[in-house]
């Protein structure tokens, strides 16, 4: 009658030896190289410690309706202006324009966070002048709540210039944000939450753009209008204004930041348990070949006979 297998298990055999034998040194070796070969593996591949980290977010960002506009008439030197700020529209003098100014945000996809701004501006001037070069700044409050809160007033640089005076400037770009370190994974970060231009100065310093915006590039943390794409437009009547209309949209950012320590830890084990299933299996098979054919002397003990009632 024919006969087949019908279960099989895999039997123990024991190898013993005393303390004081080439056998325990060899384990000592082995142990030593199974267990620190993979750490010394997964850190000199420069991947073991998690340094930075990226996650996406999009920004809770408001427009907080303060401007600061310079536009040149000539090309040597005159120019027109107008701000959000009293004192500084006291400054100018003969040169103050008020405009006609149309401001507002949308939140396109219903989501809760507002999407872009949208800004008009008509700026009126005399029959003689004309508009060479706008030069505009804008103040947000931008806000990051995922991982660390960052809380900061933000500012944008709107300009564009030509040889040609125009009538109309058009800009459609993107408000991105620039970090030139990392931020924390969590904490509240508010060091930015400052008024970018002191509105209440009577002194025409405070207002100079090349000043204010020196100092703002001095932070680790700004904003910029990224891919503004302007489209300038020629041919201004004597009575008409000059318009300015710009689309600014709170895209999407990817932010960089420091990992906490758990999460290193959690990146460091997976590369060091990735590494060490390989050693773990090499080495199994270099200590069964050696103890199998005594290339250290030890004593086999084969398994228990088992006895069935």
């Amino acid at each position: 009658m024919a006969v087949y297998e019908v279960y099989s298990h895999p039997a123990l055999l024991r190898y013993k030896t005393s303390i004081c034998t080439k056998a325990t040194l060899f384990l000592i070796v082995v142990l030593c190289l199974t267990y620190i070969s993979p750490l010394l593996v997964a850190y000199r591949s420069q991947g073991f410690w998690l340094k930075r980290s990226t996650y996406e977010e999009q920004p809770s960002v408001r427009f907080q309706y303060q401007m600061l506009l310079i536009a040149a008439t000539s090309t040597s030197g005159d120019y027109v202006a107008w701000s959000t700020f009293p004192n500084f529209n006291i400054l100018q003098g003969n040169n103050l324009r008020v405009p006609s100014v149309s401001a507002r945000e949308e939140d396109q996809n219903q989501d809760g966070k507002l999407d872009r701004l949208i800004l008009q501006l008509d700026l009126p001037l005399k029959p003689v002048e004309q508009i060479y070069s706008i030069q505009m700044l804008l103040t947000f409050s931008y806000q990051l709540f995922r991982m660390s809160t960052l809380v900061m007033q933000s500012l944008l640089m709107v300009q564009h210039s030509s040889p040609v005076p125009g009538s109309q400037l058009l800009l459609s770009g993107d408000l991105r944000l620039h970090q030139r370190v990392l931020l924390p994974h969590r904490g509240l970060d508010t060091r930015y939450n400052v008024s970018i231009i002191s509105e209440k100065s009577p002194f025409a310093s405070t207002y100079n753009l090349a000043d204010i915006m020196e100092a703002y590039q001095e932070r680790n943390v700004t904003t910029f209008l990224s891919s503004p794409a302007p489209v300038w437009t020629i041919g201004r009547a004597s009575a008409a204004p000059f318009k300015l209309k710009a689309v600014i949209r709170y895209p999407v950012e990817i932010i960089s930041y420091q990992p906490g320590f758990w999460e290193m830890v959690k990146f460091a084990w997976i590369q060091y348990v990735s590494v060490l299933l390989i050693f773990l299996w090499v080495f199994q098979r270099v200590q069964t070949f050696v103890f199998q054919n005594q290339v250290v002397p030890t004593v086999p003990v084969p398994p228990l006979k088992q006895h069935w009632a």
